[in-house]
């Protein structure tokens, strides 16, 4: 089984890149406890996407640290890795988004894969209900997402950005992404739509359990996103984007999985202390190892 770990972001609102911040006990990345995680419940294929400056030094700093049977791959999200025939005029620094940065690893994962952000925690549950899913079905268009509940999964110093479910039982109905979601008042609203929250709603973490099917639909999509000039300067083809979609033209099934897990992210500086304890926490009653990876 395939986790592919999205870490290719520019940390603009954590002021550097966080995937590389020593967060752990030893000074470990946040994302070395998601895959020690995956590694325990039967995921022996990692993929990680970053930015081309930190590809050799990434794929460097885990190779040795994971078991030799563990295949690892770590790709460069590259802004003219683009659907054949398609392109763009104009500046573009930031990448495409998520959709596209997993639509980079589309030549070496072919079978069902999870996928998550390297800079979120998401807890032994999370990895242990994606495996059951995987290792009980078989047909391409079934996918899942592991759910967490919107209000444990804020941050106390500013906005976050959330893809806000609904669901028909155990089946995802909908996923729509709200960028600005925040505490006001009393209560959570996301300040961009101005639409209010309880805070009990289901959202998307971008912990998702898909097939390879994906990848032609995230294609179809970024040749769709090119076609509007608009869209070029700051636009970001994202995975919601994409299930919603595949929903809509009944393309996939999604089921909503429970998480069975705390999430902590660090979406701002501030966030570091916290996620720091949290892992120190965990590391002093046993459920990790200190250091984390064996000699």
């Amino acid at each position: 089984m395939t986790l592919l770990l999205m870490a290719a972001g520019r940390g603009s609102r954590y002021g550097k890149l966080k995937q590389f911040d020593g967060l752990g006990p030893k000074d470990e990345f946040l994302m070395e406890f998601s895959i020690y995680d995956a590694l325990e419940h039967g995921f022996n294929h990692i993929v990680v996407i970053t930015q081309k400056d930190n590809v050799d030094y990434l794929k460097d700093y885990l190779t040795p640290k994971l078991p030799k049977d563990v295949k690892i791959d770590v790709l460069s999200q590259e802004l003219t890795d683009l659907p054949e025939g398609t392109g763009y005029k104009g500046e573009r620094s930031k990448p495409w988004g998520t959709a596209h940065a997993v639509w980079t690893a589309r030549h070496v994962i072919k079978t069902p894969f999870a996928i998550i952000n390297a800079d979120d925690y998401y807890g032994k549950g999370a990895y242990r209900n994606a495996s059951n899913f995987i290792k009980t079905r078989d047909n391409k268009d079934e996918y899942a997402l592991v759910a967490y509940t919107l209000e444990d999964t804020l941050s106390e110093y500013g906005s976050v950005s959330r893809g806000v479910c609904k669901r028909d039982g155990n089946k995802l109905h909908s996923v729509v992404e709200r960028t600005k979601i925040q505490k006001a008042n009393g209560g959570l609203i996301d300040t961009d739509s101005g639409i209010e929250f309880t805070g009990d709603e289901l959202v998307s973490m971008n912990f998702w359990v898909c097939n390879p099917s994906i990848f032609d639909h995230i294609e179809q999509d970024i040749r769709i996103f090119l076609e509007n000039e608009d869209n070029i300067a700051g636009g970001e083809v994202y995975i919601p984007f994409v299930i919603q979609k595949m929903l809509e033209q009944n393309k996939v099934n999604v089921a909503v999985i429970p998480s069975d897990s705390k999430w902590f992210g660090i979406t701002y500086a501030d966030d570091k202390e916290k996620a720091m304890k949290e892992l120190l926490d965990m590391t002093n009653t046993g459920a990790y190892s200190s250091p984390l990876w064996p000699n």
